[in-house]
């Protein structure tokens, strides 16, 4: 298996298990997750289209900068970006958890899940053939 399936192998399984988490109603880690899906995805990209590893980050701007991706998106790709940075940080550390909880419904982590699918399908047609 190359980097890029490694990467994309993971970003399924981490897509995969937002979905469990969903049916569990376990929003904070839904939301996490849903992160952690794009940041692989990206590195997948990035490993398919870079002569170097990603960097050691968690950080989607910094992904899609790096990968060259940050000037194809759409201004709904970029809201989503946004909305999805804090939400890797925030769901590691115990005085953001409350907080981000708060801010999690069933119906923003629908939400977040179908514009997770749709934007890793995205990074995925990207990709080199």
């Amino acid at each position: 298996m190359n980097k890029t399936e490694y990467w994309l192998d993971i970003a399924d399984y981490d897509y995969a298990t937002a979905l469990d988490l969903q049916k569990s109603k376990r929003w904070l880690y839904v939301a996490f997750m849903c992160h952690q899906t794009l940041e692989k995805g990206l590195k997948a990209y990035w490993c398919a289209t870079q002569p170097q590893d990603p960097p050691y980050t968690h950080n989607l701007l910094t992904l899609l900068t790096g990968a060259g991706l940050a000037q194809e998106l759409s201004q709904e790709q970029k809201l989503f970006v946004q909305e999805m940075m804090p939400l890797n940080i925030e769901a590691r550390y115990p005085e953001y958890k409350e907080n981000l909880l708060k801010q999690l419904s069933p119906e923003r982590c629908q939400n977040i899940i179908d514009n997770t699918n749709a934007f890793y399908l995205w990074i995925k047609s990207k990709l080199p053939k």
